[in-house]
């Protein structure tokens, strides 16, 4: 798809598998969260039914390694029926404890892209998630001085990006959003009349997944790797 991006203005970045690594935690903790549950049901049941938690809990907890974390620990009394021992909560605490702390992997490029298109652009962040995970991420990172805004968002969806582009005084003509969710980066803000740039991550949270339908005829490019955007956009 060929997309003449003249009138683009402001970017902006996800944050999570788009700036830094994130959803790979998120697999080795579900690994781990199994193995102690293993006396008690299959591996593959574990995974289903600690996804359904998540997503039970998502309206109370929102995004992020807390509510996650939460959500194993309900699911550790539901699936032992109530039998499962304080050591095993605490190395449940502990698994999240060693996501909060995990050092902040950068995506290969990721800097020298900001940097070159911060001379351009006025570039913002717009992510998902827990608020002090997300600034602690960001200051690991040392890639905030690149940005003019940050925003954690509650959510993703085109009512969110609406407020927030509002906010900020952007039009969406004038806006492009690149992320690695077809369902919380790119597909909103399609539909709200912004510029979008899929970089797709090798791994992908269930509940972020599409069908085929859902980017039917829709207007977005996808590239493979971040720095194919310095080409297309300078």
């Amino acid at each position: 798809m060929n997309t003449d991006y003249k009138n683009i203005k402001v970017i902006g970045f996800d944050a999570d598998d788009t700036l830094w690594v994130n959803e790979t935690y998120f697999r080795e903790a579900e690994l781990k969260f199994a193995k102690l549950m293993a006396p008690y049901e299959t591996a593959n049941k574990i995974d289903q039914e600690l996804f359904k938690k998540e997503i039970e809990n998502l309206p109370l907890y929102g995004y992020g390694i807390k509510g996650f974390v939460l959500s194993m620990v309900e699911m550790a009394v539901e699936i032992s029926n109530n039998q499962v021992s304080n050591t095993t909560i605490t190395e449940i605490l502990n698994i999240g404890k060693y996501m909060l702390d995990a050092p902040v992997e950068l995506l290969d490029g990721i800097e020298d892209v900001l940097k070159t298109l911060s001379k351009n652009y006025r570039l913002i962040v717009l992510t998902k998630g827990d608020l002090l995970d997300q600034e602690r991420k960001l200051e690991k990172s040392n890639l905030a001085s690149y940005f003019h805004h940050i925003e954690v968002m509650s959510d993703k969806q085109e009512a969110n990006y609406v407020k927030v582009l509002n906010h900020l005084d952007i039009e969406p003509s004038e806006f492009l959003m690149i992320g690695n969710s077809l369902k919380s980066d790119i597909l909103p803000l399609v539909n709200i009349g912004a510029e979008a740039i899929h970089i797709p991550f090798h791994t992908t949270w269930l509940h972020e997944q599409v069908g085929e339908n859902d980017i039917k005829n829709k207007a977005y490019k996808t590239i493979t790797r971040l720095s194919e955007l310095k080409p297309i956009l300078n």
